[in-house]
């Protein structure tokens, strides 16, 4: 098991309270990897634009440090800002030769493209990075996309924050999703740390994924640009949830119905029960067989958690008007959001997906007996 914590607020915090969180719920996880997401960002030296894209990983040698450098320059990006992670008391390994955070002005030849193509160049410009990795001069390739830090490594969530001086509070941000690693099924791997990333699309899972081969293979078979990769079974989910939202159009609601659908006898009584029936047809491959907790967010700062069938890891969502948290456990949404009233926390059973819109007033809890508004092409 490993263990995942969020918070989302209306004003912006310091992702050092989502890992001082993550120390309540210490048990569940063995040093193997933290990742962190930061959406809804501000910075203390820059007023970041968020229409600027940010570039986070490492580059490992200082060939590959120049190698990204080039690559941007030659892309057609201009250098915004460029953030220097401390490395106190080199908690930063010596293979490790430069941690980036760098905001980018996006060519000008998209200044006035819609978001579909800007996100198109944004994915590309990616994998482009990732495949100029070579054994000598390893480069890892977080995420690029605007308003969006993801920061992964091998250690202790506190340990990572110390290293990194995330606690002062020169980078803060409005969603933070953090997740520490128990070590299952692969090496200790940073590419296998939650959250995993695509095109604005975030997710973490505490669980194991049985069904992870049939369904890595039918999104590999899709030929999707950014269906790559698979360093863990819990990759997979972010790219479900990619497909569901970017590829069938479909709204958040249905991801629940395609990971784990109901059964003929409940969709036969579903006021959409023929549209859901031609979906699970569709989406068969995508099902999934827990146990899984899962938690994302989307690019408007919507967050969502949805279980498994088995409900065998548990997941608690509580806050209040302006703050809300989800937790692996009940102590770490007390950690996050302590002044609120935890009478209303909410344990979400397996037909569940609770979301927190942006607004961030009160949850939604939304069911899959309910009907969803479904596309016009539907």
């Amino acid at each position: 098991m490993c263990r995942l914590a969020l918070k989302t607020a209306n004003e912006p915090f310091s992702p050092y309270e989502v890992l001082t969180a993550m120390e309540a719920m210490q048990e569940g996880y063995d040093g193997s990897g933290l990742g962190l997401l930061l959406r809804g960002l501000e910075f203390e030296d820059f007023k970041y634009n968020p229409r600027f894209p940010i570039l986070s990983g490492i580059a490992h040698t200082e060939e590959g440090w120049h190698r990204v450098t080039e690559f941007m320059e030659n892309r057609g990006y201009e250098l915004k800002y460029d953030h220097r992670f401390a490395n106190k008391d080199g908690f930063i390994e010596a293979e490790r030769f430069r941690y980036f955070l760098r905001a980018y002005r996006m060519p000008e030849r998209f200044k006035y493209a819609s978001t579909e193509v800007r996100e198109e160049e944004m994915l590309m410009a990616r994998l482009a990075l990732r495949a100029l990795a070579t054994e000598e001069d390893n480069i890892t390739v977080f995420s690029f996309y605007p308003d969006v830090v993801m920061i992964k490594e091998v250690g202790w969530p506190l340990q990572i924050g110390n290293g990194l001086s995330l606690h002062d509070n020169q980078i803060k941000s409005r969603v933070c999703m953090a997740q520490g690693r128990q070590n299952t099924n692969y090496g200790i791997n940073l590419n296998a740390c939650h959250p995993f990333f695509i095109q604005g699309i975030s997710t973490m899972t505490n669980g194991e994924n049985t069904a992870f081969v049939p369904i890595r293979d039918w999104l590999v078979g899709k030929n999707i640009p950014g269906y790559t990769g698979y360093q863990s079974d819990s990759e997979v989910f972010t790219h479900i949830l990619h497909y569901t939202l970017k590829k069938l159009n479909l709204p958040l609601e249905a991801y629940k119905h395609i990971i784990t659908p109901l059964s003929t006898k409940e969709l036969k009584e579903h006021p959409q029960g023929e549209f859901l029936i031609g979906l699970r047809q569709v989406c068969r491959r995508l099902v999934i067989d827990g146990p899984n907790a899962i938690i994302g967010t989307l690019p408007d700062e919507t967050c969502l958690l949805a279980m498994d069938q088995k409900k065998l890891r548990p997941a608690t969502v509580g806050g209040r008007d302006g703050a809300w948290a989800i937790a692996s456990e009940i102590c770490g949404v007390d950690a996050l959001v302590p002044d609120r009233d935890p009478s209303l926390d909410f344990q979400p059973m397996r037909e569940h997906t609770v979301i927190v819109p942006p607004d961030r007033k009160e949850l939604e809890i939304w069911s899959q007996y309910d009907p969803f508004p479904l596309p016009l092409a539907a």
